[in-house]
């Protein structure tokens, strides 16, 4: 898989925009990050996962997963090694952290998209 990959996958879920965090593209459903893609150079895309979700995945494909450095990491943030990935892989984990967000979302209030950047919705 590659970065168009998962950027193709993650806009494909119901809801999602792009915009830019940092510099790198990131994906967003009701105003909220739930996935990113690392510098392009790097290969990763990044999921934001719960630390069970992160234990799971990384316990059964350390090859494709791994939990991002530092704090981040330790909050249940997560690499996806692309090149490793299936499409299927790919679009489940893209799903799983959607969902998660999307469940979360449900439980607190709305906030507003950040200011500048460029948005890009599937709609």
């Amino acid at each position: 898989m590659t970065a168009a990959d998962f950027r193709r996958i993650a806009l494909s879920l119901e809801g999602v925009e792009e915009y830019s965090h940092a510099g790198l593209p990131a994906f967003r459903v009701g105003g909220r990050k739930f996935a990113s893609l690392a510098s392009q150079a790097g290969g990763y895309g990044n999921l934001m996962l719960t630390l069970e979700q992160q234990a799971a995945f990384v316990e059964e494909a350390p090859e494709i997963f791994l939990p991002i450095p530092g704090g981040w990491g330790k909050m249940g943030h997560t690499h996806i090694r692309l090149a490793a990935a299936s499409e299927d892989v790919l679009t489940g984990t893209l799903r799983t952290a959607w969902r998660l967000r999307i469940d979360k979302n449900a439980r607190t209030k709305p906030q507003k998209p950040p200011r500048g950047g460029t948005q890009r919705s599937n709609r």
